[in-house]
Order: structure tokens, then C-alpha cells, then sequence
């Protein structure tokens, strides 16, 4: 009787498996002899749910942008005592509003927002913060120093959906109650 004959690249690589387990290659390696932590049912994720159990990613990168902006409207004020201007406070109120905006026009239909935070209301917040709390000094920057750099967004692969070109003409009471702006 004789054996089908294997594939020229499964048969190498059956013998290097086997040289090797001849060599005691095997022999030691962590969990030997020790059953699989499988889960009852299949899950096609449980790979990711044994890294985030591990803490090899952390878990708020996996919420959803509207959660992460709430999450740093409300940790506005611990940013705002870093700033040392209000040039910066501007700057950084206008990015966090722009991200905000790219949410709502990404995402029309979702019910939870992130609210938008004007200019003025930053400053005005900012000086209220500078005031409670204890004064840091901020040293003066020499005047060939380079500007700061632009905050970097924690989504690296650009947008999800296409941009909608050109502001809406809506009033700033209701702006964010509708979808993207018709062009």
C-alpha cells in the first residue's frame, strides 16, 4: 500500500518540525503541559480581549470619538492651566471645536455630542482657572524659537468620511441639530 504523496513545501517543512522536536527544541517553553485558556464559545475577538486584559492596548483608544472629546471637554481645565496665553487658549479651543465639527459631520445621526467650546468662553474659563489655582511662572520663550506644534489627532489613518466643503449658514444657537451642510 502506498502513501499519497505531500506537497514538496509541506513535506520540509513537517521534517524541520520534527528535526526539531528530535532536538528538544520544544521541550521548554513556557506553558508546557499546561491547557489552553480557550473561551467556551467561538469568538473571533479574543485575541483583542486578551491584550486589553493584559494591558497591552489601552482600552480608551477603542471608544468612540464623541466619548473621547466629552471625556476631554471635561478635563478642559487641568489643559487649560498648562497653557501659558491666551493665544494659546484660542488655538486650542478652535482645534477642539474643529474635531468636534468633523465628528458631527462624520457621524449626523448620533445622539450623544460633544459640545462645541467657543473662543471668548475658553479665555474667559482660562482666566478663572489661572486665578483658583496656584500661579506657575512661565518663562519667557526666546525670540527664535520655533512655534508649537500642531496638536497631533489620535486617529492616524485621516477621516472617516469625505468633508463636507464650506460652513453651514445656520445660526450658532441651532448649529450641530442638523446633518452636514448642504454645498
Amino acid at each position: 500500500m502506498s502513501t499519497p504523496s505531500m506537497d514538496p513545501d509541506v513535506a520540509r517543512i513537517e521534517s524541520a518540525i520534527e528535526a526539531a522536536a528530535r532536538r528538544g527544541d520544544f521541550d521548554d517553553l513556557p506553558g508546557a503541559g499546561k491547557p489552553l485558556d480557550l473561551p467556551d464559545t467561538h469568538d473571533p475577538d479574543w485575541w483583542v480581549n486578551q491584550r486589553i486584559a493584559s494591558g497591552d492596548i489601552d482600552s480608551e483608544a477603542l471608544l468612540p470619538v464623541v466619548v473621547l472629546l466629552r471625556k476631554e471637554y471635561e478635563r478642559r481645565d487641568e489643559t487649560l492651566a498648562a497653557l501659558p496665553d491666551e493665544k494659546a487658549v484660542r488655538e486650542y479651543a478652535a482645534d477642539f471645536t474643529e474635531r468636534v465639527h468633523e465628528d458631527r459631520r462624520a457621524n449626523p445621526f448620533q445622539r450623544m455630542l460633544a459640545p462645541a467650546w467657543d473662543g471668548d468662553d475658553a479665555v474667559a474659563r482660562w482666566r478663572e482657572v489661572r486665578a483658583a489655582g496656584p500661579a506657575v511662572p512661565s518663562a519667557p520663550s526666546p525670540p527664535d524659537a520655533a512655534p508649537p506644534a500642531r496638536r497631533r489627532r489620535w486617529w492616524p489613518f485621516g477621516r472617516r468620511g469625505g468633508r463636507v466643503s464650506g460652513p453651514c449658514e445656520c445660526s450658532p444657537s441651532t448649529h450641530g441639530s442638523h446633518g452636514p451642510s448642504p454645498t
